[in-house]
């Protein structure tokens, strides 16, 4: 049996932080309110501080002096190398959860296939980038292997929260609608156990999104 790995409060903040960078609700640039988190997890502003300069040693925020923090910007530079390492992590930890995932899991990537759809059609990119990292965390947390899970965490709170951005706004869903068709490619294969398609899958999947097309 294994047993639950501890939590501190510090570790509470940290992940609390980074999933609201993750999920896009806060953006590059935007400064953090401390205040507002140590009311909302009822958590002491020691935690709060620890998590915050741990952010920042991970590069997901920076210190400003007399400013605070701010959730760092995404360097475009890096966008290529970010994806191509995700790819190939989301490839890895799909072929190691695809004899693992239950029916239900499916099931639920089914739904979130479904709302992801209904995201696109209402250009709600908050809930969208919510509803596809849910999507792609359920089988990242079956993979069994916690320095991959680790590694891709750590990527995707710096790549995933800018991936989509664009005035364009039809061709913004056409794009979405793509890749939400990839996601559906993804279930099926793994419904099918189908490894080496998983593979070719996600590490497409993971492409970089030029500017110019959208």
């Amino acid at each position: 049996m294994e047993v639950p790995k501890y939590r501190s409060l510090k570790d509470h903040v940290y992940d609390y932080i980074a999933q609201k960078i993750q999920d896009g609700t806060l953006l590059p640039n935007q400064k953090i309110n401390e205040a507002e988190i140590c009311k909302k997890l009822d958590i002491s502003r020691t935690p709060t501080r620890e998590a915050l300069f741990q952010l920042a040693s991970d590069n997901l925020l920076q210190y400003i002096p007399r400013r605070g923090f701010i959730v760092t910007p995404f360097d475009a530079g890096k966008k290529l190398e970010f994806s191509q390492a995700i790819g190939v992590l989301e490839a890895l930890a799909a072929t190691l959860a695809a004899d693992h995932l239950r029916p239900s899991e499916l099931l639920e990537m089914e739904t979130l296939v479904v709302r992801m759809d209904e995201d696109i059609s209402q250009l709600d990119l908050v809930a969208y980038n919510k509803n596809q990292y849910q999507f792609h965390n359920l089988y990242i947390q079956r993979c069994g292997n916690a320095t991959v899970i680790e590694m891709l965490n750590t990527l995707k709170n710096s790549f995933i929260r800018q991936s989509y951005v664009s005035d364009n706004k039809p061709k913004l869903s056409e794009v979405l609608l793509e890749v939400n068709e990839e996601h559906r490619q993804i279930l099926s294969a793994f419904r099918a156990k189908d490894k080496n398609q998983l593979e070719s899958l996600l590490k497409h999947h993971w492409r970089i999104i030029d500017n110019d097309m959208l």
